[in-house]
């Protein structure tokens, strides 16, 4: 009669388990030395997304005169106000990288704001202020240095659905990144390179004289 597992004596069980573990090392090394049976049993990776659909369209007459490259280090901590940090409590450091265009609006230039003498050798033109656009966070150049989390946050990763989601850090990294484009000068270069640009091309239209200024 054959005897069931669970009846088995002590040192039976542990040989069990000793062969069973004995029979997945030698098949690991067994695939290891035969690479092609390391393709029988290996992963495959499918992209089944479906195909991106176009929401709207729009129509550009802004110039990207300037654009910024920035970094920031995001230290977030968040402790419980009546727990230790060992219970309850993150903290986050988060290296964050991105990008600031600074443009102007050339759709907003009106007939008034160009002025052309007669003879057509000289025009004037009156531009909005250069702009900040919205700051573009890198995600292949920023990640997270390390996290630190307490028992309870540990125990709620394990039923979240996006467990360890480094969303606040990140919307931190933006806003630092924004506020470091408003003070690099980089709208004050973004209007030097439109006049630049605007002056290069109307005098190769035959123009011996342009002026760009800004202001509303």
């Amino acid at each position: 009669m054959t005897t069931s597992i669970g009846r088995m004596p002590g040192w039976a069980k542990v040989l069990t388990v000793l062969v069973t573990v004995l029979v997945v090392l030698f098949a690991g090394i067994r695939l290891a030395v035969l690479p092609g049976l390391r393709d029988v049993f290996g992963t495959e990776t499918h992209d089944r997304s479906g195909p991106a659909l176009l929401k709207s369209i729009q129509d550009m007459s802004r110039y990207d005169a300037a654009s910024g490259n920035f970094q920031v280090v995001v230290d977030l901590e968040k402790d419980s106000k009546y727990l230790p940090d060992a219970i309850r409590g993150t903290r986050t450091l988060y290296v964050g990288a991105g990008t600031v265009d600074a443009y102007v609006d050339l759709g907003r230039v009106g007939g008034k704001d160009v002025t052309v003498n007669a003879d057509r050798t000289s025009a004037t033109l009156r531009l909005p202020h250069a702009r900040l656009g919205k700051p573009a966070l890198d995600p292949d150049h920023s990640y997270a240095v390390s996290k630190q989390r307490g028992l309870l946050d540990r125990i709620g990763d394990l039923f979240s659905d996006n467990p360890n989601s480094e969303r606040a850090v990140q919307q931190l990294a933006v806003r630092h990144i924004g506020d470091a484009a408003k003070d690099s000068g980089l709208t004050a270069r973004a209007e030097t390179n439109t006049t630049g640009m605007l002056q290069g091309l109307l005098r190769s239209l035959g123009f011996q004289e342009v002026r760009v200024t800004y202001g509303t």
